[in-house]
Order: structure tokens, then sequence, then C-alpha cells
């Protein structure tokens, strides 16, 4: 059997505003849509199930967002996930210039959790916190510049 991942989907508040962020960042909405009907209810266990969502994806090619806001049910709003809670809680990205994208995010009001760090002279890098409190890694990889 083989297996490839397809996508990280994310539940967001506001899907315009996260589209922007990403979509400063650099990814490209490959596509949109709003979903509904009996198949998105047995998909993913939601009665009524009733979203807007939007594929995007990174410049390479080989990555992928599924963003969603639902319309019904109505979403659930929950704390801020924190770095070392069990399950996902980030998305990571490598980009050439990360003073360039923190510059980006901040636009968007997006600032790191802490700061930049400095990881053997390998890396720099740094979470901050995206929109509807999605948790985003970026890492510039300082070997190759």
């Amino acid at each position: 059997m083989s297996i490839a991942l397809e996508n990280v989907g994310i539940a967001v508040r506001e899907l315009d505003a996260t589209i922007a962020f990403f979509t400063d960042l650099g990814l490209t909405v490959v596509g949109r849509d709003t979903i509904s009907g009996e198949w998105a209810d047995t998909a993913v266990d939601l009665d009524g199930n009733h979203a807007r969502i939007a594929m995007l994806q990174t410049p390479d090619g080989h990555g992928r967002l599924e963003l969603f806001e639902y319309i019904h049910p109505d979403a659930i709003e929950t704390e801020p996930t924190r770095p070392n809670e069990i399950g996902m809680h980030r998305v990571a990205f490598s980009v050439d210039d990360i003073d360039e994208a923190l510059a980006i995010a901040a636009k968007h009001g997006c600032l790191p959790l802490r700061g930049v760090a400095n990881y053997q002279d390998v890396y720099k890098l740094t979470y901050l916190r995206g929109p509807s409190g999605i948790i985003v890694m970026l890492a510039q990889d300082l070997t190759t510049s």
C-alpha cells in the first residue's frame, strides 16, 4: 500500500482573513467551495455539516492546507493551543527570509510567541500565533544563505 500526505485541514473563524494571511506568506488558492449534504455529514460525523472551504498550496507544489469555516453546526471556540499540548498544534513552513515573513505576519497582527531562535547556526525559527489561534512555525535554513 502506498500513502501520501494530501493536506492539513484547519477550522478557522474567518476564512477570508485566514486566506489573506497565508497568501501573503506565499501560498496560492487552488480552489474554493461550499460543501454540504449527506456525504459531508458522513465524512466528518456532523449532521447538517455545511462549510465554506479553501484549498491553498505552497509554491513548491508539495504542501497543501485546507481551510474551512463552519456555517453549520456553529464552530466551537476553544482556548488557544499551547505548543506542549497533545494533538496537532502547528503548521510549519520553510522560508528563505524569516525577517520578511515576520513582517508580513505582523501586518496581520501575528507576532512571535517569544522571539526568533537560532538553532546551532543551522536554522533561525519561531512560532507565531496566526489567524484563529493557529500556531505557525517559520524556519529559515541558514546553511543555504
